[in-house]
């Protein structure tokens, strides 16, 4: 128990030397000032612009800037999708592995493109290497940075007086990808690699086992896409068992420094809006509150699963601590993790809009499956994911001094902005899509037939699966409580729909709300302008986050997670 507890305050540890360190460079680098490798990376910028006509000096109005926001991710979701389709006639699959099917592919394209990274297949099996390289990952890079792009134009928003326009969609896609995620996951790839992570060109080497059975050992450039999938909250797998996997997570330093990837952006961006608003206190209000509801679901997540199932204990079987097991709830988790940080690891990843997980949510106990289902439906803003965890948590920010100026009659206003009907409508329905269309398709799949038979688990457990499913594509975080089905016309099609919703539907309100908060002017503070850089907003803007939650969801989870453990099935 003392290595579990010595692993967690590593990782607080190393958040808390990150935090200030990577949200002071990131402010530099959205406000253009001289920054940290600037003799680098400037020339590498200059080409880009030059190659693509791009003009650095440019702004765009809100309009354009979602305009150049979804034409960039449907050509990019058109080139993935056709890369998959005749897969059999590119380069680099000495596997010679075939053409992805039509439905798999178009659920694979949405799925990279969302920053969701769901995966309807096993990564080692379906996908070339090729496909892999220059088709998931160059996603999982422009993903990530679209998603940080929107957040930082929410801040400018936020921030400006009187200005028409958010700065220039192609300048920040470019600057996030070439100053942020190239140096920090090359970096990370470096010390995969150097822990054993798998790292080449090879084919599936057979071999045969001591039981005399034939098996492959797959190769595949594994470290390198592991280590942007945890640092953009991308998720996904290179293989089927994802980051539980030795070839992609070998030690667990490797497990330890994928935890800390997948916060280290989310947690960072939250302190780069205080400093890119000139205003710390704001920021460490924002900060606080995400900080506080991911503790809050690590430690609940962490000791069911080290207490194990009482209704096994029940039975007699023991789940005791002993020189040769870890004690808990083992089912589905590697022992050199445990159920401690294996709890802590997954709810790290539903916190965020990682997906990638170390055991097998599936095997979680009842209310452990339960709690990391929450995260999820939090809107994943415990910190979230890359820019989408930060500009959901101001969305909440702005819904809560509408709610406090209602409750106590202060003027509704955020860092000097006031939050008229024109936001709040805009805000509403960013709050609004996303549990609408995982309730929608979680009640026809419990009801269809078709649907109904992908379900492995009937009763509580597999109302979980599906909702899980749908939570989990429609809030872009990939994870899956496995024993569902995914890969038929009707899941592959439907997720795909949820995660194009929890994407776009959500970022087009974010900058038309930016837009419009940009173009007025800042009101000066008076008695009656609601503190929000103070622990008494964190707390308030954490409980309405819940409150929210638990209205929308309570129904469901109750039906699920909460029945099953009061049924006691195992």
């Amino acid at each position: 128990m003392s290595q579990n507890v010595i692993a967690v305050i590593v990782l607080v540890v190393l958040l808390a030397i990150s935090t200030p360190l990577l949200g002071n460079y990131m402010a530099k680098v959205f406000t253009n000032k001289k920054a940290p490798g600037d003799r680098f990376f400037l020339p590498v910028e200059r080409l880009v612009y030059r190659l693509t006509g791009v003009n650095p000096e440019g702004e765009q109005r809100w309009t354009v800037y979602a305009i150049s926001l979804l034409a960039f991710s449907m050509v990019s979701a058109l080139l993935l999708y056709g890369m998959q389709r005749i897969q059999v006639h590119l380069p680099m699959n000495p596997d010679h592995l075939g053409n992805v099917t039509a439905p798999l592919s178009f659920n694979t394209s949405i799925s990279f493109l969302t920053n969701t990274n769901w995966q309807n297949f096993a990564g080692e099996d379906t996908m070339a290497q090729f496909t892999q390289m220059a088709g998931l990952v160059v996603e999982m890079f422009t993903s990530a940075a679209a998603g940080i792009a929107v957040a930082v134009a929410l801040i400018r928003g936020l921030t400006r007086k009187r200005s028409t326009t958010l700065g220039n969609f192609w300048v920040d896609l470019t600057r996030i990808v070439i100053r942020i995620l190239i140096p920090i996951a090359f970096i990370g790839a470096i010390i995969l690699i150097a822990q054993g992570a798998e790292q080449n060109l090879h084919a599936t080497h057979m071999i045969t086992t001591v039981s005399g059975q034939a098996q492959g050992i797959p190769g595949g450039p594994a470290a390198s896409q592991e280590a942007i999938k945890q640092l953009g909250t991308n998720g996904g797998g290179y293989f089927n068992a994802n980051a539980g996997h030795p070839f992609e997570s070998p030690t667990g330093l490797t497990n330890m420094l994928l935890n800390w990837l997948l916060l280290a952006i989310p947690f960072a961006l939250a302190w780069t809006f205080g400093k890119m608003a000139k205003d710390r206190k704001q920021g460490y209000a924002v900060l606080g509150a995400m900080a506080g509801l991911f503790a809050i679901g690590a430690l609940v997540v962490m000791p069911l699963e080290a207490h194990g199932n009482a209704h096994i204990s029940q039975a007699h079987v023991s789940q005791a601590i002993t020189a040769t097991s870890p004690g808990g709830n083992m089912e589905g988790k590697e022992v050199r993790n445990g159920p401690v940080l294996s709890g802590l690891f997954n709810s790290s990843s539903t916190s965020t809009s990682t997906g990638s997980i170390n055991s097998a949510n599936d095997s979680y106990t009842a209310l452990g499956g339960g709690a990391i289902l929450f995260n999820m439906m939090l809107g994943e803003i415990s910190p979230g994911g890359t820019g989408s965890g930060l500009y959901g948590m101001l969305i909440m920010a702005m819904l809560a001094v509408f709610i406090a100026g209602l409750m106590v009659g202060r003027t509704p206003e955020y860092l000097g902005k006031k939050i008229q009907a024109a936001e709040m409508k805009l805000v509403v329905l960013y709050l609004l899509m996303v549990p609408f269309v995982i309730l929608l398709f979680t009640a026809i799949s419990v009801v269809m037939q078709t649907s109904l038979a992908s379900i492995y688990n009937p009763g509580p457990h597999g109302l979980s699966e599906v909702t899980y499913a749908f939570t989990s594509a429609s809030n872009n975080n990939g994870s899956a409580f496995a024993g569902l089905s995914g890969n038929t016309d009707w899941y592959n099609t439907t997720l795909g729909i949820c995660m194009l919703v929890g994407r776009f539907a959500l970022m087009v309100p974010v900058l038309a709300i930016a837009g419009s908060l940009g173009r007025k002017q800042r009101i000066p503070v008076t008695g009656g302008t609601l503190p929000t850089g103070t622990p008494l907003f964190a707390l308030m803007l954490a409980g309405i986050a819940v409150l929210i939650v638990g209205l929308t969801y309570l129904p469901v989870l109750s039906l699920g997670p909460i029945v099953e453990h009061l049924v006691g099935k195992f």
